[in-house]
């Protein structure tokens, strides 16, 4: 018979579920900061339905998934689930990990317990009519972000995902590694390539915001992979060698200017004229960091408040502003005479396929692409390590959780 539950770290028969366990719990009573909202539960291990799979969790990524879910803002994914019928009045987050395959449910085809496998963060339903039809499975009005708009994420010891959403873990990789770093690495994948015919391409300069962070760390390689220059903006001095070192062109530290926010009325030509004086001078920055009197032929966007408008500026002709979200805030404002006249383009790109999710794998796997790997906490500090991104004060790079590895280092089950 199986046990009632096994402490982190401590591993069962592959293959034995017990009936409850350890997981980062949220819960509406508690919203707000990390290190109060998300705090270590035993729940029960969540059933396996039809093309899923439970997987045993090693290790998972933070980002901002978990904080925004924490904070109950943008959205009250609790409420939201429950209107929808849902009967749990908690929520567990995490929208990226790594680990182990340790039951299947029917239908499922491809993978066998005892797999190791690295999950992607957005789900779908195949039988979608949408889907059938053609439309990209992450523009599907069935898609949603699992560990956010869905329960049962990977900050638990036992996770539910759908089959297509499971990946081959890279063997080399560590436990903390493979989980850490497809959630920037697949959005920046789509972002750099979806868009055609806005793609990166040989010579083109990219302007990556955040460069020191998940996204930005992957996005930087990705660049420079597909033969791009990416161009870096940072908020520290100290974050530049780092950004170079993975392949930035030049770095750009945003507290040099302070033109930041909403854009002004246009109808204050005092505040207008401080605005445009601002952002001319940021866009000579973005010069002098390439080299050359080029603009980026793609913005990499996702503070949208706070420097929107000066990412529609600051693109190329013909380029392409491209959000995948709103750190900042989400009511952003732009001056469209830039984006009409100079026939730019602004795109929002959201997570991403099956094909990109596994390209960005693929290149992790060949060496071509570093995790980035920078911090790694035990699973009890999973407050902490939200907090630490909620605060803006994480190193460079990708932050990960241990949740059943026993250790840092790890490849396989110990």
């Amino acid at each position: 018979m199986a046990r009632e539950l096994y402490e982190l770290g401590e591993m069962p028969p592959l293959g034995e579920v017990p009936r409850r366990m350890y997981a980062g719990v949220i819960r509406r009573e508690r919203y707000g900061p990390p290190e109060r909202s998300m705090q270590v539960e035993t729940v029960e291990v969540p059933e396996v339905g039809r093309g899923q799979v439970l997987i045993m969790v090693m290790a998972a990524g933070i980002n901002y998934n978990g904080v925004w879910a924490g904070l109950g803002t943008p959205a009250d994914v609790i409420a939201d689930r429950q209107r929808a019928g849902d009967p749990h009045d908690f929520h567990i987050a995490g929208s990226e990990g790594a680990g182990v395959v340790w039951a299947v449910g029917e239908g499922v085809k491809q993978l066998r317990v005892g797999d190791h496998v690295i999950v992607g963060g957005v789900a779908w339903d195949e039988s979608a009519p949408d889907i059938r039809l053609g439309v990209d499975p992450t523009a599907s009005r069935s898609q949603r972000a699992w560990g956010y708009e869905l329960n049962f994420g990977s900050f638990a010891q036992f996770t539910v995902a759908d089959e297509y959403q499971c990946h081959r873990k890279p063997p080399h990789l560590t436990w903390e590694e493979a989980g850490c770093f497809l959630g920037g690495g697949s959005t920046s994948y789509r972002m750099l390539t979806g868009w055609y015919p806005n793609t990166v391409r040989p010579g083109d300069p990219v302007l990556v915001w955040g460069g020191a962070g998940g996204l930005g760390s992957m996005a930087i390689q990705l660049t420079r992979y597909f033969g791009g220059i990416p161009v870096a903006v940072v908020s520290d001095d100290d974050k530049f060698d780092y950004c170079k070192r993975l392949g930035a062109q030049g770095v750009i530290n945003r507290n040099n200017f302070d033109h930041w926010g909403r854009l002004p009325d246009p109808d204050d030509s005092v505040a207008y004229r401080e605005w445009l004086s601002g952002v001319r001078e940021f866009g000579r920055a973005c010069w002098d960091a390439l080299g050359e009197r080029r603009s980026p032929s793609i913005v990499l966007e996702h503070p949208g408040r706070a420097t929107l408008p000066t990412s529609v500026y600051v693109c190329d002709r013909a380029g392409m502003v491209v959000t995948c979200a709103g750190t900042s805030g989400y009511d952003g404002t732009i001056d469209l005479r830039f984006l009409w006249m100079f026939q730019k383009r602004l795109q929002g790109s959201h997570a991403a396929n099956v094909r990109q999710t596994a390209a960005v794998i693929d290149l992790v796997a060949g060496g071509h692409v570093d995790p980035c790997l920078s911090l790694t906490l035990p699973f009890t500090d999973i407050g902490r390590a939200h907090q630490i991104v909620y605060e803006g004060k994480q190193p460079p790079g990708n932050v990960a959780v241990l949740v059943n590895s026993p250790e840092p280092g790890l490849r396989d089950i110990p």
